[in-house]
């Protein structure tokens, strides 16, 4: 049964339609079609299973950029695909075309991959894509997009952002103080802890030569949903659409994050070290890198987009909610602080004590 699509694009994004006026450009006739995935937004996007047979499966994605973004993604996953990354690849139209032009929507289809999401409880699968993430950030610091390509960069400047939102942070204690709702209390009762957090982020930040960071071709979603085993217990990577050409370190602690803010593994340094460890014997960093891995994972991150956003609209915002979530974030801020000094007690020492680690490179391209 088809699903509902609650916006104007419901007829034309429907599984009906996109069987008639998309699939036949495939040469695809005869296919069942399932919508697993539509999110209505300003980033509109839809993700629908194909399948032509038991064993001939594929994912049609309508997504959400434009041509030029398009082209650099299909250059990254072509790229991976040909240094031997585990990525499924654009299948060509019948035509021979990339992708699909319909009604000023962009289709591309690639295989279906059959696999496992990485289970983060499982330590020997977590530690391997590590490794993985390290040889696709080997071999893609030479990347170059096709013609046509939107260059896809991330130019910010760390420090300038650490410094504003340390400052911001401490600007919002003079919000608290003022308002003294059930929020600002929270804020207020945890904020030396707080800024402990921000301080080591905001002092680390002014000693990192950024020139000298290592900057690749990123995936910037490495994260469970998107990392598959197959049935030979092989690494497959899934959805480009946030891939750019970034420091190295932005990738790593994307995917750090997301693993050390669980409750199972929640900010264990014993299990990041390792990881990194691993990672650094296929992709070595230097000491500006881990600096830099250090001030994103210790800045309290998510306080931080909390308090703005509620002192921005906290006339009109669900004040319990935010008082929730913040009450939320700050249950662990201690196991945080922990990990920041475990951390830092490291930082000048990582690289000489990963240089002595044996190798652990695997060669994916053969």
């Amino acid at each position: 049964m088809s699903k509902k699509i609650p916006d104007r694009n419901s007829k034309l994004l429907s599984e009906e339609n996109v069987r008639l006026n998309i699939l036949p450009s495939y040469g695809l006739t005869n296919c069942n079609i399932e919508q697993i995935k539509f999110k209505d937004s300003l980033k509109q996007r839809a993700v629908y299973k194909v399948s032509e047979s038991s064993t001939k499966k594929y994912c049609l994605k309508k997504v959400y950029y434009g041509i030029g973004e398009l082209l650099f993604t299909y250059s990254a996953v072509e790229w991976w695909n040909k240094k031997g990354v585990n990525v499924p690849i654009f299948i060509p139209t019948a035509s021979g075309g990339r992708f699909i032009s319909y009604e000023n929507m962009l289709f591309i289809l690639t295989p279906w991959i059959h696999g496992s999401k990485l289970d983060y409880d499982n330590l020997d699968s977590f530690i391997e894509t590590g490794n993985n993430l390290a040889y696709m950030h080997k071999v893609g610091q030479n990347f170059k997009p096709i013609n046509g390509s939107t260059l896809k960069m991330q130019n910010s400047n760390p420090f300038k952002s650490i410094t504003k939102r340390h400052l911001t942070l401490i600007n919002y204690y003079n919000s608290a103080l003022n308002l003294e709702d059930t929020f600002s209390k929270f804020y207020i009762k945890y904020f030396d802890k707080i800024l402990q957090l921000s301080f080591m982020a905001y002092k680390i930040s002014s000693t990192i030569n950024y020139s000298n960071l290592t900057t690749s071709l990123c995936h910037m979603d490495y994260v469970n949903k998107n990392i598959l085993f197959d049935n030979n217990n092989k690494v497959w990577v899934i959805d480009f659409d946030n891939c750019k050409i970034t420091p190295v370190g932005n990738d790593i602690c994307h995917s750090l994050r997301r693993y050390l803010k669980r409750s199972s593994t929640l900010w264990n340094f014993d299990t990041a070290r390792l990881w990194l460890e691993i990672y650094n014997r296929t992709n070595p960093l230097n000491h500006d890198d881990f600096k830099f891995i250090y001030m994103s994972l210790v800045f309290p991150q998510k306080i931080w987009k909390l308090t703005r956003d509620y002192y921005k609209n906290y006339r009109k915002c669900n004040k319990n909610a935010f008082a929730h979530l913040l009450e939320q974030s700050l249950a662990t801020i201690d196991t945080k602080i922990t990990f920041a000094l475990d951390f830092e007690l490291e930082l000048d020492h990582l690289v000489s004590a990963f240089k002595n680690s044996p190798k652990f490179f695997i060669d994916l391209s053969n």
